[in-house]
């Protein structure tokens, strides 16, 4: 089977934090991949460098062949994203952010329309789609962000936890329609989420991060049998424990690196 996603001995430091410390996996093509980890557990810092957000302190990454680094426009058009944290412009309307994205992804006119009218009647936002984003509630805006990164037919949809504040029903609406995606187009998801039993259900492998180290990898049968648990969920505390966790404080060159990327 291809792999669309290799990760090599991947490290990311800011000053003297390690984020993300020698870290290796792969994902294959046409999988559900769950990227699961406690909060500052190098979750987020991987995907940026993935997708071309940051760049490693060491270590390689390809993206359906091609080098973040080296390649980032290629990398670019691999993948949709939603991420973790909000990323809409609040002072354009809903279908002016989908129309934005999809022209500078070079979706042709009558795709892009018929893509938009689909996608936002898909998230329940069509009655909205003349509203401003800013006059948006949480879950909304959740939901739209989710509607762009699938408008441009990514072979790889990045998932940064889309699912935190979003009713049971929009949730199992959302992952019905990308197992669809995945079954019918072969689109390869990547996701995080603290939902256990989100993982559990969705993802056809799955690996643990802690501390910026993969922990363990394979299925949520295979994690289970491994630690003597009955649930994803105790197999995920046996593994990386039950102290709580806050986030990782972000260093002064990260938040410097993210503005140069934005800006360019």
């Amino acid at each position: 089977m291809n792999q669309i996603i290799e990760v090599k001995n991947l490290t990311k430091k800011f000053d003297d934090f390690v984020a993300v410390n020698d870290v290796s996996f792969s994902v294959n093509e046409g999988e559900i991949f769950a990227f699961l980890g406690p909060n500052g557990a190098g979750k987020s810092t991987t995907i940026k460098m993935l997708t071309t957000l940051l760049h490693p302190t060491r270590g390689t990454v390809t993206l359906d062949g091609h080098d973040p680094v080296r390649q980032p426009d290629l990398v670019r058009r691999t993948f949709g994203i939603v991420f973790q944290d909000p990323s809409l412009d609040d002072e354009l309307t809903a279908w002016e952010n989908m129309e934005f994205h999809g022209v500078l992804y070079d979706v042709p006119d009558k795709l892009r329309w018929e893509r938009i009218l689909q996608l936002l009647k898909f998230v329940d936002l069509w009655d909205r789609r003349k509203s401003l984003v800013k006059e948006f509630s949480g879950g909304m805006k959740r939901r739209l962000e989710i509607a762009r990164g699938l408008l441009h037919h990514p072979k790889i949809i990045f998932l940064d936890e889309p699912t935190l504040g979003l009713d049971p029903q929009t949730r199992n609406h959302m992952w019905a329609y990308l197992k669809e995606l995945n079954k019918n187009e072969g689109t390869t998801v990547f996701f995080t989420t603290h939902y256990m039993e989100e993982a559990d259900r969705i993802a056809q492998r799955i690996a643990i991060i802690d501390h910026g180290k993969i922990i363990a990898s394979g299925t949520s049968a295979e994690l289970k049998q491994q630690t003597a648990t009955s649930s994803l969920e105790e197999a995920f505390l046996a593994l990386t424990g039950e102290t709580i966790r806050e986030e990782a404080a972000t260093s002064t060159d990260h938040l410097r690196t993210m503005r140069r990327v934005w800006r360019r």
